[in-house]
């Protein structure tokens, strides 16, 4: 079924918006507007490539997330992850309203620890649609349009930079949202529980250990079973999380300090440059020097 899904199932990223009107982008990483009439309907279900946060200030939309349907009216913050399946069956013809739209790489950028979110995670992958009361959306409306402001000043070289710090700044202003609606006990199954220990697992000990046999021994299971739960509940391998903590680590690195590239393979327990660099570049698309330079 994967494999089915894998060859027919159309993805869809940035890349499919830079031909319409009113919307700004910076690279092919993200992008900002007011209106959907021109967006493609995605009237089948279509894997996204992309972070989608999304108010409605007018009309509605009915979705589909992850094969779950919802009903997103007026002031309804809409979070969709990367690499969830989405399908639009019906919208008003007054749909209008704020949105941001992320690729997965840029969002990887700005994230914050995944200490910090997991009940924020396990809280929107299970309810992407969040109401919000006035004071709230005037808020995240306020950063829309200081950031649509920031994204058009086309001639300031660092627009990406600022772009992704007020993105940091507005990711916390949902955090701090979300708290509210978390239930201050909220039950968590086996399942999601093996998912949080895993993931602190890897964050303590992915600078030594990227291998699923290592953290399956740590929480005492086996790595076909661990793999599965992974997968289940996050719609993503064991492998990707523990890659993906390895690689925005590096990058952090080459970014934020002077260390050698060979200091960082060192710090990250690679054997060599040259292993790092393999696998840096099977991550990213480029080698680390190339990112360095970016």
């Amino acid at each position: 079924m994967e494999q089915l899904e894998n060859d027919f199932m159309q993805r869809f990223d940035l890349s499919k918006l830079e031909d319409f009107s009113d919307i700004d982008f910076i690279d092919n990483d993200f992008a900002i507007f007011l209106d959907i009439k021109d967006v493609p309907i995605f009237n089948y279900p279509t894997r996204i490539d992309l972070a989608v946060l999304a108010i409605p200030l007018q009309g509605y939309a009915h979705v589909g997330i992850n094969l779950k349907d919802y009903f997103c009216r007026q002031n309804e913050l809409v979070i969709i992850m990367p690499n969830q399946i989405i399908q639009l069956h019906e919208k008003s013809d007054d749909l209008r309203g704020i949105f941001f739209v992320l690729s997965k790489t840029f969002a990887e950028e700005i994230a914050v620890d995944i200490q910090k979110i997991l009940p924020i995670f396990f809280y929107i992958r299970n309810h992407p649609c969040t109401i919000l009361n006035k004071q709230e959306v005037d808020s995240i409306m306020k950063y829309h349009a200081f950031l649509w402001e920031k994204v058009k000043m086309k001639e300031n070289i660092y627009r990406k930079e600022i772009t992704q710090n007020i993105l940091r700044a507005l990711i916390f202003e949902f955090y701090n949202i979300f708290q509210k609606h978390i239930p201050a006990k909220k039950y968590q199954s086996r399942k999601e529980e093996l998912f949080e220990s895993f993931l602190l697992a890897v964050s303590e000990n992915f600078q030594k250990e990227r291998s699923v046999i290592f953290y399956a021994d740590v929480l005492f299971l086996t790595p076909k079973h661990l793999s599965r739960v992974i997968k289940e509940i996050s719609g993503r391998s064991a492998g990707e999380w523990i890659d993906e903590q390895v690689v925005l680590e590096a990058k952090s690195r080459l970014k934020s300090t002077a260390s050698s590239i060979q200091e960082i393979a060192d710090q990250l327990g690679f054997a060599n440059q040259s292993f790092f660099g393999k696998y840096f570049k099977q991550h990213t698309g480029i080698s680390p020097s190339e990112y360095r330079k970016k």
